[in-house]
């Protein structure tokens, strides 16, 4: 009876084997269901499971995130404490990253790291770590401001979060997307120019749909001036504009410039399928209702819901001392219009956009650069890639 069972298990064995050696639609169905880390390891066992892992990998076109709050206990900052036990668990190849967190917790941690004579030899720069987290030739940009917006990763329908006090940051994952284009950009006052700008499709672009940017070091003399080079041409374009003015930038490496040294960082985002939309919630907004009112404007975009995300740029002055110690009030109101569409953004020191919608071949409003530049204010983007 024994032997039988043996070998009725054996032969189910051995059906179970040839299947999965032979069959490629039951190999690609089974590895949809595995991380992307584990899918490349996969992919060395055999030719037939490393073709079906490339056309797993080409599906898997969603955007994904990482986020968290602290304080962490393991002495280096939450975010980046998050990504190395939850990067390994995501669904799809990052080709660009955006990491943002929050300056006050970062830039204290770097100071100590950097100084610290008692350092241990064992001990490594968190952002090379960071590096080491995503495939390489992934492209990390990784910005720290005074305060941070963001989604719990773990569920897309957990309610956004204000942190303008606290350790806190997220870090968005771009993947490959068939007619999406993320290209990211980096320039400082030795480094700019029009064929820089043209090289990074910023202008003379007709692809060009949305460009988040990022400005950090701007007050310094010549910042202002600096900055009109990038949004003068920018708002003579169709495309959606907008971003902030940020504390630093740790990734990538500055190498171009010097120790305190203004310049900007950025991502174009181009290609048929990118739609956004914005609008400013100005001074005059500064009650719960007010901004849900404002928020609520997007909805005329008619941007669909898969595969987008919210990006808001407020001013640090804004926030729960602008409502009145009301606390969370933006957030709260994207995600009462918006409840399935994660919102991150920072609190900053300027903000950069405007009214517009950038949908098929038409864009809604055009502005000035006078007219892209506020304070006291917040810019409420959608985008959505494909």
């Amino acid at each position: 009876m024994g032997e039988n069972l043996n070998s009725s298990a054996s032969v189910q064995d051995s059906k179970a084997a040839y299947v999965l050696s032979n069959v490629a639609e039951v190999v690609e169905r089974i590895l949809t269901f595995v991380p992307t880390k584990s899918l490349l390891q996969i992919a060395c066992v055999c030719r037939l499971w490393r073709n079906c892992a490339r056309r797993v990998l080409r599906t898997q076109q969603d955007l994904g995130w990482v986020s968290a709050c602290g304080p962490c206990s393991s002495g280096v900052h939450a975010l980046f404490s998050a990504l190395s036990e939850d990067v390994k668990n995501v669904f799809l190849l990052p080709k660009t990253v955006l990491a943002l967190i929050d300056s006050e917790t970062f830039n204290g941690q770097d100071l100590c790291h950097r100084h610290s004579a008692k350092r241990s030899r064992h001990s490594t720069d968190p952002v090379e770590d960071l590096s080491l987290l995503f495939p390489k030739g992934c492209d990390i940009m990784g910005i720290s401001s005074p305060g941070i917006v963001l989604t719990p990763h773990s569920s897309r329908c957990a309610p956004p979060m204000e942190y303008q006090e606290g350790e806190a940051g997220f870090a968005i994952m771009f993947p490959n997307i068939d007619g999406v284009q993320v290209k990211p950009f980096h320039f400082c006052k030795k480094t700019i120019s029009v064929t820089a700008m043209k090289e990074a499709g910023l202008i003379d672009n007709p692809e060009l749909r949305v460009v988040l940017l990022f400005v950090y070091e701007a007050y310094k003399s010549g910042g202002a001036r600096f900055l009109n080079q990038i949004l003068g041409p920018l708002a003579e374009t169709k495309a959606l504009v907008a971003g902030g003015l940020v504390e630093s930038v740790f990734s990538p490496p500055k190498h171009c410039c010097s120790q305190g040294a203004y310049g900007v960082v950025g991502l174009t985002l181009s290609g048929s399928k990118v739609q956004g939309a914005s609008v400013l919630l100005d001074q005059d907004v500064s009650n719960p209702q007010s901004a849900e009112v404002t928020i609520r404007r997007l909805k005329a975009a008619k941007i669909p819901e898969k595969n987008t995300i919210g990006l808001m740029f407020a001013c640090l002055g804004r926030g729960q001392n602008y409502y009145n110690n009301q606390s969370n009030v933006e957030a709260d109101a994207f995600r009462k219009v918006f409840p399935s569409t994660p919102l991150f953004g920072l609190f900053g020191n300027g903000e950069i956009g405007c009214d517009r919608i950038i949908k098929d071949d038409y864009t809604l409003c055009d502005t000035d650069s006078d007219g892209l530049q506020h304070e006291y204010t917040t810019v409420m983007t959608l985008v959505h890639l494909g």
